[in-house]
């Protein structure tokens, strides 16, 4: 049991999160259908929030400054929010406006929101689950998505509930989060999704 939810934690890690809302986006979104133009920003995005923090925390663990990729000590996760902060305002700022697709625009924006609120947080010792603030975030987005192209993925919607239990409930079951802390994280990533949606619905 410990193997396979230690497992479900790689699988559904916060670092992909941006990148899969991405990929989604495109296969779900009717409009925006050519090669090119998903390419202009699934592989820019893919390398900004996947390759280069993984690069990022190798070389903040070769140095000393972080320890383990599950258990971070409150500075450790610090340091991993400020590379994500810093690197999704890099997708924002430079590689969005390239291709604009204001759908994606405030995903974006309500990931850098649910960033900034969880770094807020560890200033005052509480420590809310990253993991859980990216499902949270992915859910009201596709759930947002559906919505506002009318098209039923209702199915995929449902795996993401499921993956979400079964993500809340490794980090019970590993020890690394409470309760109180499963559900903020939560919390965070579904409201800030949710506070964009009438920039865009």
């Amino acid at each position: 049991m410990k193997l396979f939810l230690k497992t479900i934690s790689y699988i559904f890690h916060p670092l992909y999160i941006p990148i899969v809302g991405t990929v989604l986006y495109f296969m779900f979104t009717p409009k925006y259908g050519p090669p090119e133009f998903q390419s202009g920003n699934i592989l820019p995005i893919f390398i900004l929030t996947v390759i280069i923090p993984i690069i990022s925390y190798l070389i903040l663990k070769n140095i000393g400054m972080v320890s383990s990729v599950f258990t971070p000590t409150i500075q450790e996760r610090k340091y991993s929010l400020y590379v994500s902060l810093s690197l999704l305002l890099i997708v924002i700022y430079k590689i969005i406006p390239n291709n604009f697709t204001i759908e994606l625009h405030y995903y974006f924006i309500g990931l850098i929101s649910a960033v900034m609120a969880t770094l807020l947080l560890l200033f005052f010792n509480f420590n809310s689950s990253i993991h859980l603030m990216g499902m949270g975030s992915l859910l009201m987005y596709l759930v947002g998505l559906s919505v506002h192209f009318e098209i039923n993925i209702t199915l995929i919607i449902s795996l993401v509930i499921l993956a979400t239990g079964l993500v809340a409930s490794s980090r019970l079951y590993l020890n690394v989060h409470s309760r109180a802390e499963v559900l903020v994280g939560f919390l965070i990533g579904l409201v800030s999704q949710l506070l964009t949606v009438k920039f865009w619905l």
